[in-house]
């Protein structure tokens, strides 16, 4: 068996020199207290200080790649950067190391440490890692381990910024400010093609989706979730205007450089400190501070317009975040005085142990290792089963502060962009930044859907294998304690009704789906008439939907994200009762496979018996190589299909209409007056069938493979008229 001591346990705490820079920022505290009934607010003073964590012995394991390597040379310095914020009722730390990741074992033994050298308690301390991969390894994970002999000093140096921090606090007060950066961010985990699933490292057909895999675009389908554009900045300064620390986030997983190395977290961090510094003469020592956003599923590198090419260096990337930081900067508006309050819940957790069959498959390639570190993927992930055996369970922690307005929820490792989504259009309060890599290092942490489309994220290893539904009770946690800082519940999200919507309702719907679901959920009915669908595995959600072309036709009000799903094997199920032979059906369709892929490039609405293909079924979907690729069909049973004639193009949103009056079938494109197809198909006025599936046929057959939006279903025949009046 391979051991797996509590790192810490092994480790000395000798009193540790003074590292080779530390930059400190404050002076002392003042408060003023105003009290009401409900609440106690109290004047802010906070303190902020750098420290420097580089390792002082060469060589040094470094984590972040699959199997281990070591460094020899600092590229540049890496740090444990802090600020604490303090009034008459409560004081907390809030550190980002620039580390891979760090174990809660050290950062709990490094909180009690710093707890008794401060008055802040061990629960009101949150530390972070940038998720550098070029800094020293604390934490063993796939082929690495753990370098016992940097780990002293880590977590000397960490709790040597918070008493540093601490004795610095000056009076000073806070504001908020965000900007959009969708350039620099994007999905680099994508769905495969059904035909192109790859193996797992334990030899099964499982890789529906992974990183990188839209490399080769004719592969892959789209992402797998959405982005988180936002870059967001708690900005602290003194009560005579002088900048004392800004905290930055922003969800990009990390630029790449060479060990070691704080990445582009340490140059935005100095930059931005910098310029703040700049804007005030007489300021000393700014603080700047870049964290971690929900980047689980996120890279800089955006496939839809990536050409083989990247020729982006990590200073060119930094600068263009931060021009958009300095204006963010100098839009912030300050409060003298804020609200603060800080909670934390500790969940406990299951690992997704091992089959005895895959033990044993680990324990056979483990043991003609001979003690070695392994080499091969395969070898790694064989190695992990060992761990996750003897580990069985874990305890999570997760926390949530509040600033005023500002609120602050963290995850304990690599969460999806979606799970930072969940908590900030949820949150009870007005502004909210989301920190992962926080109080632990428990790896990739998917939403349960995600699980289904496999691929690394999933593969159960130290560095993804929690239970498949931590997920969701992370995000209920952080909620959960949002609402207990807040003092108020949080926001139901619900995604608004723009023109472009209300226009859909106006013609009295059936049955309309919005698809703008967050989890996975009954896809809810919004016509009010309770015919809510049931989605099937193999769906994901919150992907970006169609966008105006006309603000006066918007799906969405007031600037948000129109939201849809995206279909990966999986359909939408729903029974409508009363469909007879007049309806009609309008959906906004977004391809993601090459139209010469299949035979049938996909269904995207059948009304049919289910598992089954019947005489009297209709089904509308998207021709490829059995008819004319790219083109509208229409098929009633076993008949052959109808084709229309304009081709539509790949990863492109269109707005399309299935109208049964009777006996007659059109459908139409884009709202144009001349129907892409026109035929007679017999109705059987008594074979009922109430069966609908969106995103596939009713056989399961060549399901849709992309994104659907706006799915709506009228108990009548549209004219044209009607339906170009829903084009935006």
């Amino acid at each position: 068996m391979l051991a797996f001591p509590d790192p810490t346990s092994l480790l000395p705490s000798p009193a540790m020199k003074s590292p080779t820079r530390t930059v400190c920022v404050g002076l002392f505290a003042a408060s003023f207290v105003v009290i009401s009934l409900s609440r106690a607010q109290a004047e802010l003073s906070v303190g902020a200080a750098v420290v420097d964590i580089s390792p002082t012995q060469m060589p040094v394991l470094v984590n972040g790649g699959m199997t281990s390597r070591t460094a020899n040379e600092i590229r540049t310095r890496i740090n444990a950067r802090t600020i604490v914020i303090s009034n008459e009722n409560e004081r907390v730390a809030m550190v980002v190391v620039d580390s891979c990741m760090v174990p809660k074992e050290i950062l709990d033994d490094a909180k009690q440490r710093a707890a008794s050298r401060t008055k802040i308690k061990p629960d009101r301390i949150m530390i972070s890692a940038t998720h550098t991969h070029t800094a020293p390894s604390s934490f063993g994970a796939l082929g690495t381990d753990a370098d016992l002999s940097y780990i002293p000093l880590l977590r000397e140096r960490i709790v040597e910024s918070i008493v540093t921090a601490e004795a610095n606090l000056q009076p000073a007060r806070v504001g908020w400010g965000s900007g959009e950066a969708s350039e620099f961010t994007a999905l680099r985990r994508w769905v495969r093609r059904p035909d192109r699933i790859e193996n797992d490292p334990f030899g099964n057909p499982t890789v529906r989706a992974n990183m990188h895999s839209a490399r080769d675009p004719s592969a892959v389908t789209g992402p797998s979730g959405p982005e988180d554009p936002e870059l967001s900045m708690i900005v602290f300064q003194s009560t005579s205007g002088q900048p004392i620390a800004i905290l930055a986030n922003f969800s990009m997983h990390y630029f790449g450089d060479k060990p070691i190395s704080a990445d582009y977290f340490g140059l935005f961090s100095d930059g931005i400190a910098g310029y703040a510094a700049s804007k005030h003469p007489d300021a000393k020592n700014t603080v700047g501070i870049m964290s971690h956003g929900c980047s689980g599923d996120i890279w800089r590198r955006d496939y839809f317009t990536f050409n083989g090419k990247d020729e982006t260096t990590i200073s060119g990337y930094t600068q263009g975040l931060l021009d958009i930081a300095k204006n963010v900067y100098d839009s912030v508006e300050y409060s003298d005085d804020a609200e603060l309050a800080m909670a934390e819940a500790r969940l406990p957790m299951k690992y997704r142990v091992p089959s005895a069959q895959r033990l044993q498959w680990g324990k056979t390639i483990t043991d003609e290792l001979n003690g070695e570190l392994p080499k091969t993927r395969e070898q790694v992930y064989a190695r992990e089963q060992i761990f996750l055996n003897e580990l069985q369970s874990t305890e999570v922690v997760v926390q949530a502060i509040r600033i005023g307005d500002i609120g602050i929820a963290t995850t304990p490792n690599e969460t999806y962009a979606l799970t930072g989504l969940k908590l900030k259009l949820q949150s009870p309060l007005k502004h909210t930044m989301v920190i992962e890599l926080a109080n632990g290092a428990d790896g990739y942490i998917p939403p349960p859907e995600q699980h289904h489309l496999g691929g690394y994220n999933t593969w159960a290893a130290r560095s993804a294998g929690l239970e498949v539904g931590a997920e969701p009770k992370i995000a209920a946690a952080g909620l959960n304690l949002l609402e207990q800082v807040a003092g108020k519940p949080r926001r139901p999200f619900r995604q608004s009704a723009g023109p472009a919507s209300q226009a859909i309702l106006n013609l009295e719907p059936i049955a309309y789906w919005r698809l703008d679901e967050m989890e996975a959920s009954a896809a809810e009915d919004a016509s009010g008439n309770h015919h809510d669908a049931v989605y099937e595995s193999g769906v994901v959600f919150f992907l970006e939907g169609p966008k105006s072309n006309r603000g006066d036709r918007a799906w969405v009000s007031g600037g948000e994200t129109n939201r849809c799903a995206h279909f990966a094997g999986g359909r939408m199920r729903a029974r409508i009762p009363s469909l007879r032979d007049q309806y009609t059906v309008i959906m906004s369709i977004w391809n993601g496979m090459p139209s010469d892929g299949r035979e049938t490039t996909g269904w995207f609405f059948s009304r049919d018996r289910s598992h089954s293909v019947t005489s009297r079924g209709d089904h509308f979907g998207l021709g490829g190589t059995a008819t004319k690729p790219g083109v509208l069909i229409f098929k009633q049973g076993n008949e052959a299909a109808v084709v229309g004639s304009t081709v539509i193009e790949r990863w492109t949103w269109n707005q399309v209409a299935l109208v049964r009056d009777g006996r007659r079938v059109r459908v139409y494109l884009n709202g144009v007056e001349k129907p892409e197809i026109d035929v007679e198909a017999a109705y059987d006025a008594q074979a009922h069938i109430p069966e609908c599936f969106s995103a596939g046929r009713s056989d399961n057959d060549a399901n849709w493979e992309g994104r659907l939006d706006e799915v709506a279903v009228f108990d009548k025949a549209l004219t044209v008229n009607q339906i170009q009046s829903l084009i935006e």
